[in-house]
């Protein structure tokens, strides 16, 4: 199914890294690879091929990041990237995270503000996601801890960072492996947090503090040891299934009911293997989403939806010899069509890989904005067609310490696009009629 076009990216050195994050700019939507003892990466499109454009403060050379996750923590229409670093298995890393700002096209990390001495985290966990948790536009960073309290970070107008996980019910002591953040059971930004050692956490927002109800709906998974983990909606209904692929265990597909979700996990996905992430997207733009797991040290898996989700083959991007760690999803040269970033090195230093379906199939896609003009991540985007609905959620997190591009990507297969509804974190609304295929289509948040 998928072709290899690794050959696009230019330097491609074998890589130790980790997570992978995307987040739009003026050239196009770029990819900031964590690096694990090596420099970070930030990949964007020029010319017809992938150049790596980090410098400075953006590569942090000689550090060891894990998750990363990118949002307009100061409302000035911007994303900040965030990056977790994490030089050994547990504990107090000898390293801080960063929190890096655009500001004026140069890049700083405002921990090292004077304002924000001290404050940096040190526990060393994994993953890194973005919660609007008011529905303001104003975004916070969730780090998960692994066996220490989470943190979340808010950032104030004086540029002064203040972790408020205690104060809004995110101090979560787990294992914590993989986030996913969006309107899970609510409209607003709620989280699941998939977690090793232990039962998983779905932390339901209740205007803006969190109480976890991951019993209550059926995903604890107390046995489970999660990696991956995403939304999607295979048959376009409003609400989300969730996706969970656990480390040498027993993979899940908690389907959305009524009073909760449901085990509706078919066999071929439930297989155990080594998985380490999960992607949800439309590579074909055949109208319908796919599955794809990333495994460490076996063969990857694709999953595509005909009446129930069926075990296809990835073609090049099997890897049956990788060592995957992350991956990511973006049009990042802009035709239309879906790029997979594959990010490896957890046992063994390889190059990353970048992988495509080629399709002539027609497309939308929807952009939210905030107020400010930053990326909607947490909305949710429903399109009409001809063919019935469409929904995706605009990525704040997911798959294991990853984030994906923050549009709404819906293949048409042969259906023509009516109307596309996006209802931001906010509960507000806007409806765009006359949507045309082989478009892009910005939304401004109604109070814009």
């Amino acid at each position: 199914m998928f072709e290899d076009r690794s050959d696009r990216i230019t330097t491609n050195p074998p890589f130790r890294g980790y997570g992978v994050a995307v987040t739009p700019a003026p050239d196009g939507p770029r990819a900031y690879v964590a690096g694990f003892g090596q420099p970070n990466r930030f990949l964007s499109w020029r010319d017809g091929e992938f150049v790596d454009v980090s410098c400075g403060i953006l590569a942090d050379e000689g550090n060891h990041a894990l998750g990363v996750a990118a949002a307009d923590l100061d409302e000035d229409g911007r994303e900040e990237v965030y990056v977790h670093n994490g030089a050994s298995f547990g504990g107090v890393s000898p390293e801080p995270d960063l929190l890096l700002d655009p500001d004026d096209g140069r890049w700083t990390d405002l921990f090292s503000h004077t304002v924000n001495d001290g404050r940096a985290n040190r526990r060393v966990g994994r993953s890194v996601a973005a919660i609007d948790r008011l529905g303001t536009g104003r975004y916070g960073i969730l780090v998960t801890g692994y066996g220490a309290p989470a943190r979340f970070y808010e950032l104030g107008d004086d540029r002064e960072i203040t972790d408020l996980a205690e104060t809004v019910g995110l101090a979560v002591t787990t294992g914590g492996r993989s986030l996913v953040t969006g309107p899970i059971v609510t409209d607003r930004t709620d989280v699941f947090v998939g977690v090793e050692r232990g039962p998983n956490l779905l932390l339901q927002n209740d205007d803006g503090r969190f109480v976890d109800v991951a019993d209550d709906y059926g995903v604890a998974d107390p046995h489970g040891h999660a990696r991956g983990a995403t939304l999607v909606s295979p048959t376009g209904g409003p609400r989300f299934d969730l996706a969970c692929c656990n480390w040498e265990g027993e993979n899940h597909l908690f389907e959305r009911t009524r009073d909760g979700f449901c085990d509706a996990t078919p066999p071929a996905f439930a297989t155990p293997g080594r998985a380490r992430t999960v992607v949800a997207a439309d590579f074909d733009n055949d109208g319908s989403p796919e599955l794809f797991i990333n495994c460490l040290g076996q063969r990857n898996r694709l999953f595509t939806h005909r009446d129930g989700w069926t075990a296809v083959d990835p073609g090049a991007a099997t890897e049956a010899r990788g060592y995957g760690t992350g991956a990511a999803v973006a049009d990042f040269d802009g035709d239309g069509t879906l790029e997979l970033l594959v990010v490896h090195g957890e046992s063994e230093a390889q190059p990353l890989s970048l992988y495509a379906v080629p399709n002539d199939g027609a497309w939308v896609r929807v952009r939210p904005t905030t107020p400010a003009g930053a990326p909607a991540r947490g909305a949710r985007v429903v399109l009409e067609t001809s063919d019935g609905r469409q929904t995706r959620a605009v990525d704040a997190g997911s798959g294991y310490l990853c984030q994906m591009e923050p549009v709404a990507h819906f293949g048409l297969g042969t259906a023509t696009p009516d109307r596309a509804r996006v209802r931001w974190p906010d509960g507000r609304e806007r409806t765009v009629e006359s949507v045309r295929a082989r478009t892009t289509v910005d939304v401004p948040h109604p109070s814009a």
